[in-house]
C-alpha cells in the first residue's frame, strides 16, 4: 500500500489494493454537507479543496473559503502561470522546466519486453517481443497465444521496468490490471493537476494515484489515460509514449454531460432491442399489434426510424443513424431488406407488406373532415341540372366491368334506327352533380389524382360512401348521368352526336365473362347487346382504316382475399383483350373520347385533349409476327409517350382518331372529372371553371400522382404473380411465348397462364413468336426474382 499527500488530501491506493470503490467515501459540498473523508483501515483524513469545482456523476459541486478579492487574485495568478506553461510548451518544456524529449524518450525494442499493440481498428493486445522480423518489424507473442509480425507504428505502449517477461504470464497480468482499474482515480488526479497546471506521463500518473510506478501500476495508468475521454487530453506523442494534460473545467463539464446523455441513450437502445427480441420470439398470433409500438414517444421514434430505413425514406440523418444502431445492436447487417425482415419478424409489418405503398406515402384512408364533407353532400338533395336532364330510363342499359368493381362509371345502350344505322348511348356517371370545383372533397380528389386498384385493396379517389351511394351507377335504380349519344354511319364513322345530362336505370350489371357468354349464346332477347358488338366491330375496322395500331395483349388481374395472412388466398385471372366483351367496351370508350374531343373543339372548350404522334408506324413491318401479345409487344416498344393539349384536339395516331378526351371514368380519374366540370358548365350556360392554362397547371400535379399509382399497381401485381408462382408445384410446366430476343439466345418470354414476363436463354433455333415449355426454378417476390428453365 502507498500513502500519498495531495494538496491537503490523502489518496491511498496501490495496484495490489482492493478496488477504490471499497474504500472511498463520497464528496459533499463544503458549505452544506459534512467534510469529505477517505476511509482506509479505520483512519479518516479531512480534505479541503480551496475554491475548486469537483465533477462527477452527481454534477458540479463547489465550496469556497476565500473572499472575493482572494478569488480574483488567484485567478490572475492562474492566468499568468498558464501563459508561462504555454510559452514553455512552445520550446519543449514541461511546467516543471523539464525537456519534453526527456519525458517522452522511447525505449528501444528488445527481446522480452512487454508491449501493447494495435491489432486492428477495434482491438488492442498485450504481447511479448520475441525477435526482429526484417529491418523494422518484430515478431511478438500476444495474450491470445498468437505469434505475429507487427510494425513499430502499431505499438501503443511499452510497459516500463520489465525485461525477459514470461509470455505465459500475460493473461494474469491483463487480469490484474483490469481488476485494478477505477476511472474515478482520474478525477482525483485531474483536480490536482488542473490546479497546478501540470502535465503528466503514464508513470507520473501511476506515482500520483498508486504511490509507485511499478510495471503493473504504470500499465494501469496507461489504460486509464488511453481510455479516458473526459479529464485528460494528449498534449504530445513520441512513438509509444504520450504526455497528457488536464482539460479545462468547462470542457470536462460538457464532456460529462455528453457522457451521461450517451449512457442514457445506450440504455434506452438496449431496452428497445430487448422489446424487439421478445416480440421476435413470440408466435405469430401472440406478437404485439402495430399500435402498441406507437404509445410511447421514445419507442415510436425508434420504430418509425426503422420503418423509414426499411423503405429507403429516412427524413434525416438522425433516423438513418438510429435505424443503423438498432440493426447493429440486433447483430444484423445494416440494409433496407434486413430492416424489412426484422419488422416482419416482430409482427409490425405483415409478411406481404407493400413497401411501395409506404414509400410513396399513399393515403389509404380519407380524413374524418373529408368523410364528413362527403356525407353532407349526400344529404343535399338539390340537383342543379334536374330541369335539363333527359329521361332515358326506357333504354336497356348494360354496365360491363370486372366482377370486383366497387364503383361503376359507365354503361351502354344501343338500338338500330329505321334507316338501318346504329345509335349508341354511352352513359357516364355524374360526380359533378355532387362535387364542385374548389370544394374540400374536390381538392382531396385532386390531391389523390386517381383511385388506386391493387390486388390487395382499392384506395378510392372519393370517400367510399359518396362514390358508392351517390355517384356510382346502380342496377335497377334511377341514376344521374352524362350521356353521349352517337349515330354511326355504315362504315363506323360518326354521323351525329349529342351530349346531355340524363337520368338512366341500369338494367344489367355484367362481368366481362358473362357478357361474352351472352354474346356467344346470341339470344334474341338481348338484341341490344348484339348491336353493341356489331358497332364495336364497325368502329374497330374504321379506326384501322384511319391508321390505328392494334396492341391487344393479355390482361392479368389478381385479387388477394386476406393479404395480412402469411399465406393468403390468391385468385388469378388472365384475360385476353381480344375477348368480345372487352373489345366491345374498349371500342365504346374510345368512341366516347372521340365525340368529346369533337364536342370540345366545336364549342371552343379547354379540355385535356390527348394525342400520340405515331401515325407513321408501318404496321406491315410487324406482319410476320403472330397477332396478339407477340406483335403488340414489338409495336409497343417503338411507341412514343402520349401528349396532352388543353386548347385544341391533337391527333391520336395509335387510336386512329383526330382527337381524344378521356371522359368515362370521372369517379376514378381526376382528369376525367376536369373534363366533366368544363362540359357541364358549358351545358348550363355558365362560365367555364378553368382556362387552358389552369388545366395545364392542375394536370402536371395530377399526372404525377397518376404515374405513381400506375407504378404502384405494376409492382404490386408483379409481386403477387411471383408469389403465385412460388407456391405452385415444382414440377408444373408453363407455356411461354418468345416476345423478343434481348441478347444472343436470351429471350423475353410471356408465361401465358399467368401473364408474367421473364427472361431465359432458349435453345438454338427458337424464333420470335415460338412457344417454349418452361418450369419455375425459383421465385422470390420480395426481390422481384424469377428463374425459369426450359423443358426440352
Amino acid at each position: 500500500m502507498a500513502v500519498r499527500a495531495v494538496n491537503s488530501c490523502v489518496i491511498f491506493r496501490s495496484a495490489s489494493s482492493p478496488p477504490l470503490s471499497a474504500v472511498r467515501c463520497r464528496l459533499y459540498s463544503f458549505s452544506t454537507f459534512p467534510l469529505r473523508r477517505y476511509c482506509k483501515l479505520g483512519f479518516r483524513f479531512p480534505i479541503l479543496w480551496p475554491e475548486r469545482k469537483f465533477l462527477g456523476h452527481g454534477g458540479v459541486r463547489s465550496c469556497s473559503v476565500h473572499s472575493l478579492v482572494d478569488s480574483v487574485m488567484e485567478e490572475l495568478k492562474f492566468m499568468r502561470k498558464r501563459k508561462r506553461v504555454c510559452a514553455a510548451s512552445k520550446i519543449g518544456l514541461t511546467s516543471s522546466g523539464e525537456l519534453l524529449e526527456d519525458k517522452l524518450s522511447n525505449r528501444a525494442l528488445e527481446k522480452g519486453l512487454l508491449l501493447e499493440f494495435k491489432k486492428d481498428s477495434d482491438r488492442v493486445l498485450l504481447a511479448v517481443a520475441q525477435r526482429p522480423d526484417g529491418k523494422k518489424n518484430w515478431m511478438v507473442y500476444d495474450q491470445n497465444g498468437v505469434t505475429s509480425s507487427i510494425k513499430p507504428q502499431q505499438i501503443t505502449y511499452i510497459v516500463p521496468g520489465i525485461e525477459n517477461f514470461d509470455h505465459t504470464e500475460i493473461s494474469d497480468f491483463v487480469r490484474r490490471a483490469q481488476d485494478n482499474l477505477d476511472p474515478a482515480l482520474l478525477e482525483f488526479a485531474w483536480v490536482e493537476l488542473l490546479e497546478k497546471h501540470k502535465s503528466v506521463t503514464t508513470e507520473e500518473l501511476a506515482e500520483m494515484i498508486f504511490g509507485c510506478a511499478e510495471p503493473l501500476e504504470s500499465y494501469c495508468a496507461h489504460l486509464l489515460l488511453s481510455k479516458d475521454e473526459i479529464y485528460f487530453s494528449v498534449l504530445e506523442t513520441k512513438g509509444s509514449r504520450s504526455l497528457y494534460g488536464p482539460r479545462p473545467t468547462m470542457q470536462v463539464e460538457e464532456l460529462l454531460r455528453r457522457k451521461l446523455t450517451k449512457e442514457a441513450a445506450e440504455k434506452e437502445l438496449q431496452e428497445f432491442v430487448q422489446l424487439l427480441k421478445s416480440a421476435k420470439a413470440k408466435a405469430s398470433e401472440a406478437k404485439p399489434p402495430k399500435s402498441s409500438w406507437m404509445v410511447e414517444e421514445k419507442i415510436r421514434h425508434k420504430i418509425e426510424s426503422l420503418e423509414s430505413y426499411a423503405i429507403d425514406a429516412c427524413k434525416d440523418d438522425d433516423q438513418k443513424k438510429t435505424a443503423g444502431m438498432i440493426l447493429k445492436a440486433m447483430g444484423l447487417v445494416r440494409t433496407a431488406s434486413t430492416a424489412v425482415n426484422l419488422l416482419i419478424d416482430i409482427g409490425y409489418f405483415p409478411v406481404h407488406v407493400n413497401l411501395d405503398l409506404l414509400k410513396f406515402n399513399i393515403p389509404t384512408d380519407h380524413s374524418d373532415e373529408i368523410i364528413s364533407a362527403a356525407e353532407s353532400l349526400l344529404l343535399e338533395s338539390s340537383d342543379p341540372d334536374e330541369i335539363d336532364r333527359k329521361d332515358l330510363t326506357h333504354l336497356k342499359v348494360y354496365a360491363i366491368d370486372v366482377d370486383e368493381a366497387d364503383e361503376l362509371d359507365d354503361a351502354l345502350s344501343a338500338t338500330r334506327l329505321q334507316d338501318g344505322r346504329i345509335k349508341i348511348w354511352i352513359h357516364v356517371a355524374d360526380p359533378a352533380r355532387f362535387v364542385q370545383p374548389g370544394s374540400k372533397v374536390d381538392r382531396e380528389a385532386m390531391r389523390r389524382g386517381t383511385s388506386i386498384f391493387l390486388p390487395t385493396a382499392t384506395y378510392p379517389m372519393f370517400p367510399e360512401k359518396l362514390a358508392m351511394e351517390g355517384m356510382s351507377l346502380k342496377q335497377g335504380e334511377i341514376c344521374n348521368a352524362v350521356t353521349v349519344s352517337v349515330v354511326l354511319r355504315s362504315d363506323g364513322s360518326i354521323a351525329e352526336y349529342s351530349v346531355d345530362n340524363s337520368i338512366i336505370k341500369p338494367t344489367y350489371m355484367l362481368t366481362y365473362e358473362s357478357a361474352s357468354e351472352l354474346l356467344h349464346l346470341n339470344l334474341d332477347e338481348e338484341v341490344e347487346l348484339k348491336i353493341l358488338s356489331e358497332a364495336a366491330t364497325l368502329r374497330s375496322q374504321w379506326r384501322r382504316e384511319q391508321g390505328a395500331v392494334d396492341t391487344v395483349t393479355l390482361d392479368t388481374r389478381i385479387k388477394v382475399a386476406n393479404p395480412d395472412d402469411p399465406e393468403p388466398v390468391i385468385n388469378l385471372y388472365v384475360e385476353n383483350q381480344a375477348d368480345p366483351a372487352m373489345r366491345l367496351v374498349f371500342e365504346m370508350m374510345i368512341l366516347c373520347g372521340e365525340v368529346m374531343a369533337t364536342f370540345g373543339s366545336c364549342n371552343n372548350l379547354p379540355l385535356p385533349y390527348r394525342g400520340q404522334p405515331q401515325s407513321n408506324i408501318d404496321v406491315s413491318a410487324f406482319a410476320h409476327l403472330p397477332e396478339g401479345p407477340v406483335r403488340s409487344s414489338s409495336i409497343i416498344k417503338v411507341m412514343r409517350a402520349a401528349e396532352i393539349d388543353f386548347r385544341k384536339p391533337i391527333r391520336h395516331g395509335i387510336l386512329g382518331l383526330p382527337g381524344y378526351v378521356q371522359f368515362t371514368s370521372p369517379i376514378r380519374r381526376y382528369m376525367d372529372l376536369l373534363a366533366h366540370y368544363q362540359v357541364k358548365a358549358y351545358l348550363r350556360g355558365e362560365s367555364l371553371p378553368f382556362s387552358a392554362g389552369q388545366l395545364e397547371g392542375i394536370a402536371s400535379s395530377v399526372n404525377m400522382h397518376s404515374r405513381v399509382a400506375k407504378r404502384l399497381f405494376g409492382s404490386s401485381l408483379r409481386y403477387w404473380m411471383l408469389e403465385y408462382l412460388r407456391r405452385q408445384p415444382k414440377e408444373r410446366r408453363y407455356r411461354a411465348l418468345i416476345l423478343r430476343f434481348i441478347k444472343d439466345r436470351v429471350a423475353a418470354l410471356l408465361l401465358v397462364a399467368v401473364g408474367v414476363q421473364a427472361s431465359l436463354s432458349v435453345s438454338v433455333g427458337s424464333q420470335i413468336g415460338d412457344e417454349v415449355e418452361v418450369r419455375v426454378e425459383e421465385a422470390h417476390p420480395r426481390d422481384d426474382f424469377l428463374e425459369l428453365k426450359e423443358v426440352i
